[in-house]
Formats: structure tokens, C-alpha cells, sequence
């Protein structure tokens, strides 16, 4: 690589980076798998950053819809090959960067074969079947996942390391990972660009080695009110792929899929709500003190999730058999559901509004929450 290092000038007089700094960037390897809303400013910094080699996996064209927020693209560019705009416009930027192209779909197929030949994966997908697998082939693959989803004005972000914890700590399986769908409820265009940075900001720095990485931290961030927050995400002793007994030996392709064909990578965790009303950690604390017997706390997790701990005074309806337990529910009480992260009990809030019951919330962040607060 021919290298004109007055390029990375401004980067250079870095502490932690100078020309040795610079050389590790000039020999990573990193996959962007989406060149879309996330993949775009995360594979055009990164590229501008000096990344030796770019990895660009995407099996779509560019829509003229895209072009809100996909800004690897442009109107030129419509109908091409996402891979072909991508590679086009890294090279106009920095003629320095290799970039393979990856015309296809990551299936279970050929996930391994091209996650090995990477040194971190960036997570800019929008389907929950590729978000699994993903998580998966990089557990196995031992490789860094750096992960960031979208949707309306909230974003997030955080780094999925081999040891844990993982994607499946927090959703253990598409079951339980609920689809938002960008196309229906819209993102502004801007928001997957800040989070797109995020997710580079921390591939620089696996590969400086510099700083404290987002692993063990999500992320949030609120467009609306301008807001960051984090909450910890802890390794899930029971989780099917890094808990202590998994169950998951290999890979699989997944058949759920996120009905999310805006290419933005809106598959997220549900710590926004989700469309229900929601209740935070604190908000519940309170009303458990001040409704006591009178509020309804239902937990939706599977039964060793709850024998792992759950909320004095909840009730146990996993949400596979919420449906059939209605009746024997007070549709007149306020009722607050619950799961890990919030989606599964999003769902359950959902059913429950559908159902009748006139006062019903999610615990917005799930157990991860609950127990965040507690500390």
C-alpha cells in the first residue's frame, strides 16, 4: 500500500496512534456487513481513518429511498449494486483502501468463511435473522461484533466481545427479538449517521487498543432530547451460545426475519417502548410502593430466566402463554409487564391494550434495568 501518511497528518500527533498506530490500521481487516444507514458513515470514517481493508457485504441495490440517510450512495448510483456504490465512493475518499466486496446475503452457509478473514465485524444489518447469525459466527469465529441499530429519533450502540456477553444475553432467541420496521415507522435520516460514527469510533479502537470499549455497555441515545444514556448489559450465565451449558454448537439460519426493508439497521433492542406506554426502573419502584397489591406485575420470561430472579411480588406468564391466560387477568388493574430487555414484554403490553385493559406499561429496559438501578 502506497501510503502518503500527510493524509493522516491530524490523526498522527495522536497520543496512542503515530506511524505505529497508523501501521495497524493500515493492516486491519474490518467487515461492514450493510451498506446502509449504518454502514455508510461507519465504512466512509473508517476508510478516511485509514483502514487497510474494507470488507463490504450487502446483496441490495440503491433505491432513491435510500438516499435520505445512506450517504455511501447517490442518485447516480440508483439501481446498482449497493457493494459497487460502496467501493466507488470509498476509493474517491482514500484511494489507500482495498475493498472487497460482498454481493450476498450472511447465511449459515457461508458466515464463517467470510467472517475469518476479518479482524472486527460492523453490525449495520436490519434483519433479526442476520443479527443472530452475525452474533453467532462471531462468537464462534472469536471476533470482536460491533453492533448499532436505529429507529425513529433513538438510537444505540454497544460491542458484543467473544467471552460475552452476546446478542442472545439479552434476546435468547428471534422469538424474542421484536421486528421494527423503519420502513412504517420512520427514522430520521440523521440519527443512523451518529450512530454509524459511534460503531467506528469504537472499531479504532479495538484496533489502537485505546480507551474503554462499549462492551458491557449499551449505548442510548435520544434525538428528540438530545440525551445519552447507558445501561449495563451483563454475560447471561444461561445464555444458549456463551452461558455456562450452551446449547448452540453451530450455526443455523434463522427463518424469522425483521420486516424492516428501509435498510437502516432498525432491529434494536426495545429500551425505547416499543409503541406502548412505558415505565422506567425508578417510575415502577415507586408505584409498587404506593399501588402495592393493587398494580399487576407480570414477568413474560421463560421459566429459567425467572428462577434466575425476578420482582417480589410478580407474576409468571411467559408470553407464549399470555393468550390463553387472559381471563384469569383483572383487565380493570393497573398492570406493568416485564422480560429481560423489554421487548418480549412489549409484545405482552401490546396483547394486553388489544385485549381491553385500559392501564398497561412496559418496565422500559427490562431486568437489565431493574437491576442496573439497583446499583
Amino acid at each position: 500500500m502506497n501510503t502518503d501518511l500527510s493524509r493522516y497528518s491530524r490523526q498522527l500527533v495522536l497520543p496512542g496512534v503515530g506511524p505505529e498506530g497508523q501501521a495497524k490500521l493500515a493492516q486491519a481487516r474490518v467487515l461492514v456487513v450493510g451498506a446502509g444507514g449504518l454502514g455508510s458513515p461507519a465504512s466512509l470514517y473508517l476508510a478516511a481513518a485509514g483502514v487497510g481493508t474494507l470488507g463490504v457485504a450487502d446483496s441490495d441495490t440503491v433505491d432513491v429511498s435510500n438516499l435520505q440517510r445512506q450517504i455511501l450512495h447517490d442518485t447516480p448510483s440508483g439501481g446498482s449494486l449497493k457493494v459497487d456504490s460502496a467501493g466507488k465512493r470509498i476509493g474517491e475518499l482514500n484511494p489507500d483502501i482495498r475493498v472487497e466486496k460482498i454481493p450476498s446475503m450472511i447465511t449459515a452457509e457461508n458466515a464463517m468463511d467470510i467472517i475469518v478473514k476479518y479482524d472486527i465485524v460492523v453490525d449495520g444489518t436490519d434483519r433479526v435473522a442476520t443479527r443472530f447469525l452475525l452474533n453467532d459466527a462471531c462468537h464462534f469465529a472469536r471476533k470482536p461484533l460491533v453492533y448499532g441499530a436505529v429507529f425513529r429519533f433513538e438510537g444505540q450502540a454497544t460491542v458484543f466481545m467473544p467471552e460475552g456477553p452476546c446478542y442472545r444475553c439479552v434476546y435468547p432467541g428471534p422469538g424474542s427479538a421484536e421486528p421494527m420496521n423503519c420502513a412504517e415507522g420512520g427514522v430520521l435520516g440523521v440519527l443512523p449517521g451518529l450512530v454509524g460514527m459511534v460503531q467506528a469510533t469504537e472499531v479504532l479502537k479495538l484496533i489502537l487498543g485505546l480507551g474503554e470499549g462499549l462492551n458491557g455497555r449499551l449505548l442510548l441515545y435520544d434525538a428528540l432530547k438530545m440525551a445519552f444514556r447507558e445501561l449495563k448489559i451483563t454475560r447471561d450465565p444461561g445464555c444458549n451460545l456463551c452461558g455456562d451449558n450452551p446449547s448452540i454448537k453451530g450455526l443455523a439460519n434463522v427463518k424469522e426475519e425483521c420486516r424492516n426493508e428501509a435498510g437502516t439497521g432498525g432491529t434494536m433492542f426495545n429500551f425505547f417502548g416499543g409503541g406502548v406506554p412505558v415505565v422506567t426502573a425508578g417510575e415502577l419502584k415507586a408505584l409498587l410502593k404506593d399501588k402495592g397489591g393493587k398494580l399487576v406485575l407480570i414477568d413474560v420470561r421463560e421459566k429459567n430466566e425467572w428462577d434466575s430472579g425476578h420482582i417480589e411480588g410478580a407474576s409468571h406468564i411467559p408470553l407464549g402463554q399470555l393468550a390463553g391466560r387472559l381471563k384469569g387477568l383483572d383487565s380493570a388493574k393497573a398492570t406493568v409487564t416485564y422480560c429481560r430487555s423489554g421487548a418480549r414484554s412489549s409484545q405482552a403490553a401490546s396483547m394486553l391494550i388489544k385485549a381491553g385493559f385500559k392501564d398497561v406499561r412496559n418496565l422500559s429496559g427490562g431486568m437489565i434495568a431493574w437491576e442496573t438501578s439497583a446499583k
